[in-house]
This record gives C-alpha cells, structure tokens and sequence, in this order.
C-alpha cells in the first residue's frame, strides 16, 4: 500500500470512530434535555456500547501501523499542512487512548450517565448526600484514568491534558496567581467607587417565552444560524456539535432574572459559532475539522457573551428591541443605567451567572478542590464543607444551601475533572483575540451600534474557526496576535469599562 493510501485508509478508519462519537452525542444530548428520567439505566448502556465500540476502533492496531508508514512518508513533509496536522494529532490521541482499557472507557460512560441523572436529582433538592455516592464512584474512575494515562508531578496534569493539551498544574497555578493579584485590585477599586449600578432593573418580571424569543433573535444577529442549529431548556447550559449542519445549544430561564438565559444563549451561540465555523463538509471526523482545546472553543463563548454581549455598543442597537419586548419591565429604563446593570459587580452564588471580574474565582475554587480529590487529600465527603470554606474566603458570603454551592455544576457528575482551569484560560484568550480583532477592525464599535455582528463572526471564522487542530492553542494565539497569550488584555478590557461603569 502506498503512503498515500495508507493516508486515506487512516483517515477512513478515524471518520468512523468520529461519526460513533457523534450518535453518543445525540443521545447525550438527549439524555439531558428530553429523556424520561425511568431512561436512565438503559441509557447509560447504550453510551457505554458507543464508547466502547468507538475506543475499540480508534486503539486497532492497524491505526498505529497506519500511522508509522504516513509518518515517515512525504505525505507528511509539509509540516503545516492539513495531512501532518491530521496525523501529528492522530497520533497523539492514539497513542493516549491505548493506554486506557476499553472496560475503562465503558465504566466511566456508564457510571458519568447515570450520575448526572442523580446530580440533577441532588440539585433540585439541594441534597449532597444523594450526590455523594455518585462523585466517590466517578473521582475513583478518574483516578484509575489518570494512572492508566500515566503523568509527571500530580495526577491532575494527565486529567488537564484531556481539555487543554499540553497544560500543566504548575503553569495554571502562575496563570492564577498573577490574575488573581490583579483582579484583587480591580475589586478593590470597584468596591470603593462612587457610583453603583442599579440592578433591580434585570430583576423584575421577565416572560419565559420572551425571553426564548429576545434570545433567539439575539443567538441569530451574531450569525448562529437555525438551520443547523437548535435552542432547547436543559438543567446546566451546553452546547454540542454533533456533526456537519447540526449544532445543539441549551440555556435555562429565569423569571426573575434577564441575565441568566441571555447571556447563557449568547454564551453557548458562540460555542456554536465555533463548531459551525469548523470546515466539517470536508474535514469531518478528522482533526483538522475538529476544535483544538476547550480553552480556544470558551474563548469564543466568552468574547460573545463579554465583549459583545456585555459591550454598550451591543445595547445601543438591541436596548430599544429589548423595551418593545419587555414593556412594562423596562419601561422609563436608559440605556445607561441598564449597561451598567447588565454589568454590575457582585460576589454571587453561580459561576455561569457570574459578573467577568468575579467569574475567575469561582474557577480558582474549582481547581483548589480537584487538586486534592485526585491525590485522596479530600474526601468527597468533605467537598461541602471545604467548598463552603473556600467560598466565603474568596466572596465573603456563607454558601445558604448546596444547590448554590457544590452541587451547582454538571462537569463532576460527567466525569468532566481537570475542565474548569479552560474557562479562565477562555477569558484570557478572549480578551486577547478580541482586542486583535479590534485593531483590524478599528470601526468595530460602530458596527455593532448598527447591528452588524457578522464581520467579528467572520474574523473569527478566518482566524481561528476554519484552522481546527491545524495550530495547536499556543501556536493561534502567537499567530494571530503576535504575541503569546498574557492577563493583561484582560485585565485592561476590564479596567475601562469597570472605571466607566463605576466612575473610579
């Protein structure tokens, strides 16, 4: 066979193992948003067929035998091309997932399925000791995947490869460091300034239905489009790509609240814009039509939902929409007092409803817990209290109840350890890319006082969305910014707007 062919062989044989991840995805998807809780059971059978089959296919030898004959051919010579790019992830995947049994990978589908049925359970009813069980069986399964990985320093480093390949504990710590020493600033100033937003104005009556129908009009003129894409009620937002023209995103409402579903819509709208801007008609299941890192994949949920969807240029457009809407609640409302309220920086309970100065914290509590629940340092037992602990060092406020607290996240119940450092390293990213983004579009401000969101949306898609795993995330950043990635566009994006928002 030749090198070539050996090529087209390996991508044929990968495209299949992609499209049995896509059927877990719809059936994931379904299991969290449409699927009978008397479903659970059967479910986590059926995910657990898929995965293993999919890890059974992806672990044939033949892929590795393939990949040592592409490997040392010219197909591969180009190293910036989409066949070495292909092959040089290929191969580390594959070279990871041997490492794991396939009882393993079934196991941990199995167990991740049903436990977030009963964390959804625990949440409703505010119940640690429900959930308990659950996490012990999933931190123990994780443990066994990272030994089975294999890992320098701390099991937590072969966990975070998963979501952000590459990164280490140690270079998320001094992430951590350096921004939260900034962010203690920025808070400081902000509790001491002059003027304080009013938020009662986001906390009146807001229609559920009109709030779906603001929100899709919102998720549409930032370029999601309906026609691959659908908008479903979930317990914990998400979106997920299932494959080519289909892209799912979910929110939750608040009647009581604007914030949450908006932003949460325009949140997973641009993770949605990610995977529709993925070139899947002819890189399908390959990864250069893949995302890279979940770190790249939140920067763009975070760019939409901040610095457009938080941005005064964005209510200058859509502030008037929003008043015909929601007429009694906004009534007699300026457009200044609602920015500022949209806006508004408060130590609170929920890290997706969190304001941008406080979110990083709700992260650093995270990572401060996974840490010692992978080397047995904490018990899963003590998470409650520990979390409680940490939560009014960090906010200054007693967690009331555990559905505000520990139980407040899906990521522990979907096996999802080592995932919470992303966001933060998504809002680093964000703020980066977007201030780039405004330098070359320096009348980008205007654009969106007009209403025109589709050139970021195809900035994006030129830049970052059509590269997929081409450039992997410190090789994006550098080439499209020109710089590695830093804190401090982040921490000057929410300077200038906090010092306008709060007169400091």
């Amino acid at each position: 066979m030749s090198a070539q062919k050996a090529y087209e062989e390996l991508i044929k044989r990968v495209r299949e193992v992609s499209l049995l991840y896509s059927c877990e995805s719809v059936l994931g998807w379904d299991e969290r948003t449409y699927m009978p809780r008397g479903g659970a059971a059967f479910r986590a059978e059926q995910l657990g067929l898929l995965s293993g089959l999919a890890h059974e296919k992806f672990t044939d030898p033949k892929i590795g035998e393939l990949l040592a004959q592409v490997e040392k051919s010219d197909v591969v010579k180009d190293a910036d091309s989409i066949e070495a790019a292909n092959v040089r992830e290929i191969r580390y995947q594959y070279d990871k997932r041997t490492k794991l049994p396939k009882e393993l990978v079934e196991e941990i589908t199995r167990v991740t399925t049903l436990a977030q049925g009963e964390w959804v359970i625990a949440r409703k009813n505010s119940d640690f000791k429900h959930f308990q069980p659950w996490l012990e069986k999933v931190v123990k399964l994780q443990k066994d995947k990272a030994e089975a990985y294999g890992y320098d320093g701390e099991p937590y480093n072969a966990l975070l490869d998963d979501y952000e390949l590459g990164a280490t504990v140690d270079q998320i710590v001094d992430v951590f460091t350096g921004l939260r020493n900034d962010l203690v600033e920025l808070l400081g100033k902000i509790k001491g300034a002059p003027r304080k937003p009013d938020v009662s104005i986001i906390e009146r009556d807001y229609d559920v239905e009109l709030q779906r129908i603001f929100g899709e009009a919102v998720a549409a003129a930032i370029g999601f489009s309906f026609e691959e894409g659908r908008l479903d009620i979930t317990t914990h937002p998400f979106c997920t790509g299932i494959g080519p023209g289909d892209t799912r995103i979910t929110t939750r409402y608040n009647p009581k609240r604007l914030n949450d579903a908006l932003f949460g819509i325009m949140h997973e709208a641009g993770h949605g814009l990610y995977e529709m801007g993925l070139d899947k008609k002819n890189h399908f299941g390959t990864p250069a039509g893949e995302t890279f890192s979940l770190g790249l994949h939140e920067s763009q949920s975070r760019m939409w939902e901040n610095q457009v969807g938080r941005s005064r240029a964005f209510w200058a457009y859509f502030f008037p929409q929003a008043q015909r809407i929601f007429k009694e609640s906004l009534a007699g409302v300026k457009l200044d007092d609602f920015y500022g309220a949209i806006n508004d920086v408060k130590p609170s309970y929920i890290r997706v409803e969190a304001d941008e100065a406080t979110y990083n914290l709700h992260i650093l509590l995270r990572f401060e817990l996974e840490r010692p629940l992978l080397t047995g340092d904490l018990k899963p037992a003590d998470v409650p209290g520990e979390w409680n602990d940490r939560f009014k060092k960090y906010f200054g406020i007693d967690v009331d109840r555990d559905a505000n607290g520990c139980l407040q996240d899906v990521h522990w119940s979907a096996g999802y350890i080592g995932y919470f450092p992303t966001y933060t390293l998504g809002n680093l990213y964000s703020a980066q890319f977007f201030a780039k983004a405004v330098a070359d579009m320096p009348d980008l401000t205007q654009q969106f006082e007009s209403g025109q969101f589709l050139n970021l949306r195809e900035w994006l898609r030129e830049n970052i969305h059509q590269h997929g795993q081409r450039y992997r995330a410190d090789q994006l950043v550098q080439r499209v910014t020109g710089k590695p990635l830093s804190a401090k566009p982040l921490i000057d994006y929410m300077t200038a707007k906090y010092s306008e928002i709060y007169g400091f």
